[in-house]
């Protein structure tokens, strides 16, 4: 990941970028400011232009935001990979139209 301390701007590594299929860039990093009363982190998420140069967004989040977001993502993960779109849902057979 990515780190920031308060001599430098962010480092990145390898692992720290995702492009989707897409052409989105989504860069997941650390953010650390060092104020003297109270230091603040933040786990930041970019989301680049994507392929016609539409402009992207960004979050700060919490460590707790950060680990809601991951457990969401990992739910919609899994419940794509069974081609069902709510909880509880049973995968789908057979189209009904």
């Amino acid at each position: 990941m990515a780190t920031a301390g308060h001599d430098g701007p962010a480092r990145t590594t390898e692992d720290t970028c995702l492009v989707t299929t897409c052409g989105r860039r989504i860069a997941v990093r650390c953010l650390r400011l060092a104020p003297a009363h109270r230091p603040i982190t933040r786990v930041t998420l970019d989301v680049g232009q994507d392929q016609g140069g539409e402009p992207g967004v960004w979050a700060a989040l919490t460590a707790d935001e950060a680990r809601d977001l991951a457990r969401r993502l990992l739910l919609h993960a899994g419940l794509a990979e069974r081609g069902t779109d709510t909880l509880g849902s049973p995968p789908k057979s057979d189209p009904s139209f």
